[in-house]
């Protein structure tokens, strides 16, 4: 039996387990289960490894991303220069880092670009917010962050006018604001600014259309939410626990 699983807190509404075991079911991959494992602390990965020793692979969702760095044997480029790890794989006792979470966003977002979209807003400074940037890099797409305080290189959330807004085409929110059950929050931008030349993207998924994504959508603009990057994220994990 191979055991997959999930480390984080909490984990009662995550999206793993549910469409990891549906994949084994409906794929007819037998001999596997996918498991979350609530973790108090980062401090109990070695025994929960001591007592599962049929895990072969793992996803790390918050607070653990970056704290499970210092439990890696070995770390791919993406862990390095991003700082964070969402899919470990296990083998011979190691634990080998990768982020996937970059290649599900990256993905997904490539589906929605056009020319237009040479710069971006990323709202949030988070571990979700590196993965985001990193992406962004890659794809050769500008970027500025958002947060709630100014700093170097970094809009806060009032000095965003309307030059800025249409200056930069994509937006995307790496924060959690509109998650449910708070749906009715949403990021403090002068959304009579966005047009239909603007594409919004909301790493949230549930629920399916943010407050952010509402707005963005009734002023014409292009959205999409963090479902199909879940996925593309999860599949992106289930090669690297079962490449060669």
């Amino acid at each position: 039996m191979k055991l997959y699983g999930l480390i984080g807190r909490p984990l009662k509404h995550s999206f793993s387990a549910a469409y990891f075991n549906n994949k084994f079911a409906t794929e007819g991959i037998d001999e596997s289960r996918y498991q979350n494992f609530e973790l108090e602390s980062i401090e109990q990965l070695p025994k929960l490894l001591q007592q599962q020793p049929e895990l072969v692979g793992l996803n790390v969702t918050i607070p653990y991303k970056k704290e499970v760095l210092s439990y890696l044997h070995q770390k791919d480029a993406a862990v390095q220069e991003i700082g964070a790890c969402n899919c470990i794989r296990i083998m011979d006792g190691q634990l080998f880092g990768f982020n996937t979470d970059y290649i599900g966003f990256s993905h997904s977002l490539q589906q929605h670009l056009q020319p237009q979209h040479t710069h971006a807003l990323v709202l949030g400074t988070g571990g979700s917010s590196v993965a985001v940037q990193y992406a962004l890099r890659q794809l050769g797409i500008a970027y500025k962050l958002v947060s709630r305080q100014k700093g170097f290189e970094t809009f806060s959330y009032e000095e965003l006018d309307d030059a800025v807004i249409k200056k930069h085409l994509l937006i995307i929110n790496t924060t959690p604001l509109g998650m449910f059950p708070a749906v009715d929050a949403a990021p403090a931008l002068p959304y009579h600014s966005l047009t239909r030349q603007h594409l919004l993207f909301d790493l949230v998924y549930n629920p399916e259309k943010t407050l952010f994504l509402q707005k963005g959508e009734e002023r014409g603009a292009a959205i999409c939410n963090g479902h199909q990057m879940l996925v593309l994220q999860a599949e992106a994990a289930w090669k690297v626990w079962n490449k060669g």
